[in-house]
């Protein structure tokens, strides 16, 4: 209770400071996907066509207030054939001198600073099983609760190109069960970005950790690492990044799975000429799981996958997208029939 009172104090606080005296700025950025997916499965499997027809809509609201401090906040409306609207939303005060505090579900410092590496575009995916722990993302198991605050830097901290974040989060005060949850966690991230030659080099990543609680046994606690790195040769970009982390993982139906993972992800885009934009890229994860929490897996889950695009410029804010992805799951050290490829041909609209 002692923490969620520190953290309410320091929010009302620092609301405190300064009278905002018009009414919030606000902008607002979105696009409308349309286009057709060709999944083509295992020989086990269907092989299946999908129209895919996604929107969203994003606001992002701020106000200076007298003292030079900035407040700021967005929210984001998404249509995948249910709509959801995005309340994973902290409060951002960006101060005069270029530090700044995120309140509430601030999320982790780890995940911060994760290096951008690209991908194919499209909207083709090849789904796989849902006990295939195999991570496709390099800060999969950075730990956060919706009480969380996260410091920023500003940029050039301490030398030209540098800039941190730190986070901390805690529990909500509910008792202990048999669903494991995050009672604590805390996180730490660093970007430095530098140029050698033509190229613009870019080097970032974080480390994140936390407790959990449960009844019964007890299973790892989250962490979390991950490093990258990417270049930028003119139209050329490049990158590589690695992440390697613990957790528990909710399979529904009450059942657990422990979790020991790593993953990298590579790609490369290059904008052909002004119109058209080529890109590759690949994803190898691999993780031990274990329903017998407190014991730690023995075989492989593996997920591996590769796909390739073609982005061509139609009219500005109009483009065409031609993707392919492949992808091989194994689960429990076999090969499963969730694997396959898939092709979209569809268009992007964005204001």
């Amino acid at each position: 209770m002692k923490k969620e009172l520190l953290m309410a104090s320091a929010l009302v606080s620092t609301l405190g400071v300064a009278s905002v005296a018009h009414a919030v700025d606000a902008t607002m950025a979105g696009s409308m996907k349309i286009g057709v997916e060709f999944e083509s499965a295992d020989d086990a499997s269907t092989d299946t066509n999908n129209v895919k027809d996604q929107s969203n809509f994003n606001i992002s609201l701020s106000q200076m207030s007298d003292s030079g401090t900035t407040y700021s906040t967005s929210f984001e409306i998404v249509d995948e054939g249910t709509v959801e609207a995005d309340d994973d939303n902290a409060l951002k005060l960006t101060f005069q001198s270029g530090h700044a505090v995120e309140l509430l579900n601030a999320g982790s410092a780890a995940g911060t600073h994760a290096v951008s590496v690209p991908s194919a575009s499209g909207e083709q995916g090849v789904g796989g099983t849902s006990t295939n722990n195999a991570p496709t993302g390099v800060s999969f198991s950075a730990p956060s609760t919706a009480l969380g605050v996260e410091w920023h830097s500003p940029a050039d901290f301490l030398t030209d190109g540098f800039k941190m974040s730190a986070s901390i989060s805690t529990d909500d005060g509910t008792a202990k069960s048999a669903t494991p949850r995050t009672e604590n966690s805390w996180g730490v991230g660093a970007t430095y970005v530098t140029t050698a030659g033509d190229t613009t080099l870019t080097i970032g990543g974080g480390y994140g950790a936390g407790e959990t609680a449960k009844t019964g046994t007890q299973g790892p606690d989250p962490e979390n690492f991950n490093l990258g790195i990417s270049a930028v040769t003119g139209d050329l970009t490049v990158g590589v990044a690695f992440g390697d982390g613990d957790q528990v993982n909710d399979e529904t139906g009450g059942v657990y799975e422990q979790v020991d993972g790593s993953v990298v992800v590579a790609g490369i885009s290059y904008a052909a000429s002004d119109d058209i934009t080529l890109a590759l890229g690949m994803t190898s994860g691999e993780a031990k799981d274990s329903t017998t929490i407190g014991t730690a897996g023995t075989t492989d889950d593996s997920y591996d996958s590769v796909g390739a695009s073609v982005t061509y410029t139609v009219a500005s804010g109009v483009s065409a997208v031609l993707g392919y992805t492949t992808v091989d799951t194994n689960n429990e050290g076999a090969s499963t029939t969730d694997g396959g490829s898939a092709w979209y041909v569809g268009a992007t609209m964005s204001f």
